[in-house]
């Protein structure tokens, strides 16, 4: 009986642990920002808490006009994430660099974080590693 016991709290602890390495700050392809992927209730949201080209950055890409003055820097540019077995996916990457949303997923392979960006059949990955 204690082993049994064990052996569930164990696959408890790991199931928890698996969700978990994706959450943390993580340094994106090109090392031009840092990303903070966290959690917020069962889904998974990413904001941008530094860039090489200074925290005054501004969105000018944005389509919306109102949303081009703000800092990027604090912008959240991963959205709604959820798990679906080994992968985070059903959420959103916001690209500033031309204003573009896409449908999004992510996971981790050796320790680094693959980041999947989909229009249509096309996609996109980028390696982002942790900070």
């Amino acid at each position: 009986m204690k082993k049994q016991i064990f052996s569930m709290l164990v696959m408890l602890l790991s199931a928890t642990a698996y969700g978990q390495d994706v959450i943390g700050k993580w340094v994106t392809e090109g090392g031009d920002s840092h990303v903070e992927i966290y959690k917020s209730g069962d889904k998974l949201n990413g904001k941008i808490v530094w860039l090489k080209a200074g925290d005054g950055k501004l969105d000018s890409k944005n389509p919306d006009e109102k949303l081009q003055g703000r800092k990027l820097v604090g912008t959240n540019i991963l959205t709604g994430l959820s798990k679906k077995k080994d992968k985070w996916e059903g959420g959103k990457i916001y690209n500033p660099k031309n204003g573009k949303t896409y449908k999004c997923a992510i996971w981790t392979e050796d320790g680094k974080l693959k980041v999947r960006g989909y229009l249509g059949m096309f996609y996109e990955t980028q390696t982002w590693t942790k900070k």
